[in-house]
């Protein structure tokens, strides 16, 4: 695993927008189009930023996200899809989005075609962050790492739901949706690249306990991507304080 540490979020987010910028780039010059995973959430609004106004040849990528709540209006703050028009679709002229509609029909049927769409082709690039908790995408701890599904319904844990609380997106726990609809960690290890954003010091606990491990935990879902052979993890100063000298020394971090 790669991993760079910047001076701030802001430098991070620049950073992880540009390199993810030429790699979909480079994904159209190598095959005529590429498709492009979004995460959603505080973090990745800095990375969205940069990466909306890098020279891409828009028309040609097709566009997916992560997850979305199930049961949740799409015109509610807290809406993934609200979200990602906000935050980048309205600003690039785009082929097409592929969204998670959960409430678009019965559940089973989204799912398949949501899996219909994805098993064309992969992901040339994913751009994704990690929880509080260790999760990636709404795969919560213990997470299941040998599905052979592309996306699934999965039931949210206490520390998840608190974080969306205290990112501001709900105004108390009750009001969190229990379940949402996630790509399944081998649907997102399928992606040629990931660019993993994770900037502030509340992932600083989150940041050492995947880089401790040298192999994947259910238990801390992100130490999934040590099996990613061309995975790059954005730090800031913050986000990686909890990282001692053993583990800089180990990732070629050391005097950062």
């Amino acid at each position: 695993m790669k991993i760079e540490i910047l001076s701030s979020s802001d430098r991070l987010g620049e950073v992880a927008g540009m390199e993810a910028g030429r790699q979909i780039q480079a994904a159209i010059a190598r095959q005529g189009a590429a498709r492009l995973l979004l995460a959603t959430g505080q973090s990745q609004k800095a990375t969205l930023a940069t990466l909306r106004a890098q020279p891409v040849d828009w028309p040609q990528v097709e566009v997916f996200h992560l997850d979305e709540y199930v049961g949740l209006d799409q015109a509610h703050p807290a809406s993934f899809r609200r979200y990602l028009h906000e935050e980048f679709t309205q600003y690039v002229p785009i082929r097409r989005m592929v969204w998670i509609a959960p409430n678009d029909g019965p559940i089973e049927a989204v799912l398949d075609q949501l899996t219909a769409e994805v098993s064309s082709a992969p992901m040339d690039v994913a751009l994704i962050g990690i929880g509080e908790n260790g999760h990636l995408a709404f795969n919560d701890p213990p997470a299941d790492f040998e599905t052979r599904t592309s996306y699934h319904v999965v039931q949210l844990d206490a520390r998840c739901r608190r974080q969306q609380v205290r990112e501001g997106w709900f105004p108390d726990l009750e009001s969190v949706p229990t379940t949402a609809i996630s790509m399944t960690v081998p649907e997102i290890l399928n992606s040629r690249t990931i660019v993993v954003s994770v900037p502030d010091q509340v992932k600083a606990e989150a940041v050492r306990r995947t880089l401790e491990a040298s192999r994947g935990d259910p238990w801390v879902p992100a130490t999934a991507l040590h099996q990613h052979p061309q995975v790059t993890l954005y730090l800031d100063r913050e986000s990686s304080s909890e990282l001692n000298q053993e583990l800089r020394s180990r990732y070629g971090l050391a005097g950062r």
